[in-house]
């Protein structure tokens, strides 16, 4: 199959990462669903020679992944509540944003960070294409617009003075026009802030686990500069970030905006070219890197079940379904998953079929061994579980390395 660079239309011609076949990563199942067929699709990874823009080849649409009953829900986590509302803070003392402002949230959720500005009494509007998350959000008195954002709809909403981002830009097939609906969306000096998962620490610390199907683009500050140019976008700061094992928060505006660049966006574009993202080897080399720590986990697991420990894990993530699913992890190595979501609660992880629990269910059983599949919050989900530690228990990472503490 040959496909086109999602930005450019060059042919995609660098293999970047290969994962055999996966079910969506948030398609939990109901308990009647384990006897039924279950869809999956290739989930693989080119790099375009031209641009760099990492992206999936495409087999799924953006309806068969971000369906009505979308399980993930941001206020599950302390951690990204405090992150969200320090941001809100931040960017409300930077733009100087008050009651005559006017904010959007694109990928909204279930209103974890708009619920500050409410709060704040600044004006704001979340989009949101699914409709429980977006219900949630209403029930906090956010007004929320559910649908999935583009340049059609965003002439339909009130120019703004800050459009944000958090966990999005990667989850939309079509780049491009989601790019020219922020620049129609932006008041002449308005600013645009998007969160996303850096493409060199992906790299760096071995993270394949955050590949899945709704991830479409995985993006360095290289890729998304060429893409913000095209819509008539200009990227003028650039802050490092600690969140999902390491991000960037891009701020950009209108072309002709008056915002200075800062140093950092040419730091962080140098810092790109020094580590080889300019050429094709680095996106070639990476497929062993990820069988590497496949390979480790997966031997983990069948010492542990040789030895008669028992193993569960906590975390339903996305990322721990594409560790389980690329490993070929089944119930008889890891019997069962907690998490604290209810509407992840009595579900079963996709492709794996992996029974999902409330958290108690790892203090009534007390497994020798808990896998954190969500490694980015590991500290936090150390500190929540510090008595099953107490008693015995240890605590599980699969990347960047198999760590057992």
């Amino acid at each position: 199959m040959t496909q086109t660079c999602r930005h450019c239309d060059t042919p995609l011609t660098l293999p970047f990462l290969d994962l055999g076949h996966a079910p969506p990563s948030n398609a939990y199942l109901a308990p009647e669903g384990l006897s039924r067929p279950e869809l999956t699709f290739p989930l693989r990874l080119a790099a375009c020679p031209e641009c760099r823009l990492v992206q999936t080849e495409d087999f799924a649409d953006a309806d068969q992944l971000f369906t009505d009953d979308y399980a993930y829900f941001s206020s599950t986590s302390q951690g990204w509540l405090a992150h969200a509302a320090a941001y809100v803070q931040m960017i409300t003392d930077r733009l100087g944003l008050s009651t005559d402002s006017h904010v959007i949230e694109v990928a909204s959720n279930d209103g974890y960070l708009l619920k500050n500005f409410v709060a704040a009494g600044i004006p704001c509007l979340g989009v949101e294409p699914t409709k429980g998350t977006a219900e949630a959000a209403r029930a906090l008195g956010i007004p929320v617009e559910q649908a999935f954002f583009g340049a059609e709809m965003a002439e339909n909403l009130p120019k703004s003075d800050l459009i944000l981002g958090n966990n999005v830009y990667a989850h939309v097939p079509d780049i491009n026009d989601f790019t020219l609906g922020l620049a129609r969306s932006l008041k002449p000096q308005g600013v645009i802030t998007l969160e996303f998962p850096h493409l060199m620490r992906l790299v760096e610390f071995n993270q394949f686990d955050t590949v899945y199907h709704e991830h479409f683009s995985y993006l360095s500050l290289l890729a998304v500069s060429r893409i913000m140019a095209r819509a008539g976008l200009r990227v003028f700061d650039v802050e490092e970030l600690p969140t999902h094992g390491g991000s960037l928060r891009v701020y950009a505006c209108l072309d002709g905006a008056e915002h200075a660049e800062t140093a950092a966006v040419a730091a962080i574009l140098a810092q790109e070219r020094d580590r080889g993202m300019e050429t094709d080897g680095y996106y070639t080399a990476f497929q062993p890197k990820a069988e590497a720590v496949k390979n480790a986990f997966l031997r983990f697991l069948l010492d542990a079940q040789a030895e008669g420990k028992s193993v569960a894990a906590y975390g339903a993530a996305a990322k721990g379904n594409t560790l389980m699913n690329f490993a070929g992890v089944r119930p008889d190595l890891i019997g069962f998953v907690c998490d604290a979501a209810p509407s992840k609660q009595g579900k079963y992880m996709p492709g794996s079929h992996i029974p999902i629990l409330a958290p108690d269910a790892l203090r009534d059983n007390r497994p020798d061994y808990v896998v954190i599949l969500p490694w980015n919050i590991g500290t936090e989900v150390r500190a929540q579980l510090s008595d099953l530690a107490d008693q015995g228990t240890r605590f599980v990472t699969a990347v960047p390395e198999l760590t057992i503490t």
